[in-house]
């Protein structure tokens, strides 16, 4: 019976660790394919949007001390995010399918992508703007076709 126990003791230290490395592998991966993507400028650009409107609101605060906590922020709260998203984007892409797309950032098309990611979500939200106006004014059209 001991030697039961200490078997599934064992077992479950060498699993728990075998996980924790496997997390750290994934999350190594992860960190890279936010970097080479652009992910990570796009989220320091929101940080220096929501501190400049932190800045309008608590205009007292020094210079100085904004910049200690926005570099910070964005120390901590990168690694917090990319810590939070490892079991997200495991449970659907394998730390495999990870490094190919860090390989497709690498060559020169994912290179161009990654660039020129930010201006196309920005003109494709315009569109979708643009798209979503429309169609609520041809439902409120129905709408008023049908008498409500």
């Amino acid at each position: 019976m001991k030697k039961l126990i200490s078997t599934l003791a064992l077992l479950l230290v060498v699993s728990f660790s075998t996980f924790a490395q496997s997390d750290e592998a994934y999350k190594k991966v992860l960190t890279e394919m936010f970097e080479l993507s652009g992910t990570e400028e796009t989220y320091q650009v929101a940080i220096k949007q929501m501190f400049g409107m932190y800045k309008q609101q608590y205009s007292s605060v020094s210079n100085d001390m904004w910049d200690e906590l926005e570099a910070e922020f964005n120390k901590a709260s990168m690694q917090d995010l990319v810590d939070l998203l490892v079991p997200v984007y495991k449970k659907h892409l394998s730390i495999d399918d990870i490094k190919a797309i860090i390989e497709f950032y690498k060559s020169d098309a994912g290179k161009r992508f990654a660039t020129k990611t930010p201006l196309i979500m920005q003109e494709s939200m315009q569109v979708g703007q643009q798209w979503g106006m429309k169609i609520g004014q041809d439902f409120a059209k129905k709408m008023q076709e049908k008498g409500y």
